[in-house]
């Protein structure tokens, strides 16, 4: 599975909320509802100002153009951009269920899209990493992004039996494929995993890692999947992802041995093996300098908040 493909497999993206938003007159929201979550809409119609934190100018919205807020940070849109906000949460409610919501009259802009909830105990850490802000246009050769964001403007409008289901399917489609234009316009001023993507040369040694990560990879031999030499590569990789590669691969094996320990089917030893560990404590002294928390202590705490029933000795994790 591709590195992206897997991130969003461990996060665990549903809709939680797909609908469209209709907007006149002077408004402005403060977007309160974006930790842990990731909002994806698109412009159907007029245009709109968006304030991202941490990025520096506000940024301005037309018919087009699909935006993407990852990473939980606060955010405020608006007619313009220095309209005094209010909160999101009050304005629209904690209860809805979706549909078209109008608000101060509504006609000056239209946009669709949806809210995601995200299933895992590493989002935080995923998301913070990801740029604040993602922008992509759905004119030109983008096809495939227009009909998902025009089925979904359908289904909403038309509100057959199925059409919620179908509308959410539809905005992961939507959320997928603004992350893949996203990715090919390859900004070179993100930091963080998702930016390494955009980078051909690092997205092969990523990919490498993500296809097998029990195998003892070495700065030299994913400089020699990236085609580049081991100090070049180590220096690329750094500055483009905080980190270095086996850090990073360290990371993502601890993520990866996570989800399997809170699903409670394998014992540590299988999952210390099937990650290239060779014993299991040298497992858990990798886990805990990176997780914080011992194995049989993340899995507990995985059991506890789900309300399952805590691990007999003996039994798998």
């Amino acid at each position: 599975m591709d590195p992206l493909s897997e991130v969003l497999s461990l996060l665990k993206p549903h809709g939680y909320i797909t609908g469209g938003f209709d907007a006149g007159g002077r408004w402005a929201l403060a977007l309160d509802d974006l930790a842990g979550r990731i909002k994806c809409y698109a412009i159907v119609s007029g245009a709109c100002w968006l304030r991202v934190q941490d990025v520096d100018e506000p940024v301005r919205l037309r018919e087009g153009d699909c935006f993407v807020l990852p990473s939980g940070r606060p955010a405020i849109i608006g007619s313009g951009p220095d309209v005094e906000p209010t909160r999101a949460s009050e304005v629209l409610g904690p209860g809805r269920g979706g549909g078209r919501v109008t608000y101060n009259g509504g006609g000056d802009v239209f946009m669709v899209g949806s809210r995601f909830e995200v299933n895992s105990r590493h989002a935080e850490v995923l998301l913070r990493t990801m740029p604040p802000l993602m922008q992509v246009r759905t004119s030109g050769d983008r096809a495939r992004l227009r009909w998902s964001i025009e089925l979904m403007m359908e289904e909403l409008r038309e509100g057959r039996p199925g059409s919620a289901l179908v509308a959410q399917q539809l905005a992961h489609m939507m959320l997928v494929q603004a992350l893949r234009l996203y990715l090919s316009e390859r900004s070179r001023d993100d930091v963080g995993w998702f930016a390494a993507l955009a980078d051909p040369q690092l997205s092969a040694a990523l990919g490498a890692m993500h296809e097998d990560p029990a195998y003892p990879w070495t700065v030299e031999k994913l400089a020699g999947r990236a085609g580049m030499s081991r100090s070049v590569f180590a220096e690329r990789f750094r500055a483009r992802t905080g980190e270095t590669p086996i850090a990073y691969l360290t990371r993502w094996r601890m993520m990866l041995a996570g989800e399997r320990l809170v699903q409670g089917r394998d014992t540590l030893a299988r999952i210390a093996g099937s990650l290239g560990y060779e014993s299991e404590h040298a497992f858990n002294t990798a886990f805990k300098r990176v997780m914080g928390i011992s194995p049989r202590r993340y899995a507990r705490a995985g059991i506890d908040a789900s309300g399952g029933s805590a691990q007999r000795p003996g039994e798998p994790l």
